[in-house]
């Protein structure tokens, strides 16, 4: 499979964008808001279901992980994952989906 990934600068949220593309579709992105307080946070990542378990999202991961690396050494990356605050949601009726993790790292 053939794709390249292309870096897209912070708009006016702060918001830094990586996207997959294959030929001219976008195949995959993956999203960083840098804060104040020197702290990232990680935002969501997608795959077209079509080009899922090819690397895709381990590609866009790592190009980020390694962008942050290099350019903002000392700030603080924090993300959540779904962790579990359920037992309310489920006694209310909601269904069980993913669990989360809250998970953070200084660079």
């Amino acid at each position: 499979m053939s794709y390249r990934i292309l870096h897209l600068k912070p708009n006016a949220q702060d918001i830094e964008t990586w996207v997959a593309i294959d030929d001219n579709d976008v195949v995959g992105h993956i999203y960083m808001k840098i804060e104040i307080g020197n702290r990232i946070k990680f935002l969501d990542a997608w795959v077209h279901p079509d080009f899922r378990r090819k690397g895709i999202y381990r590609k866009l991961w790592e190009t980020r992980w390694n962008y942050v690396n290099e350019t903002y050494k000392g700030y603080t990356i924090y993300a959540w994952c779904k962790d579990n605050s359920l037992p309310l949601l489920v006694e209310k009726g909601f269904d069980i989906g993913e669990i989360c993790t809250y998970v953070e790292k200084k660079i």
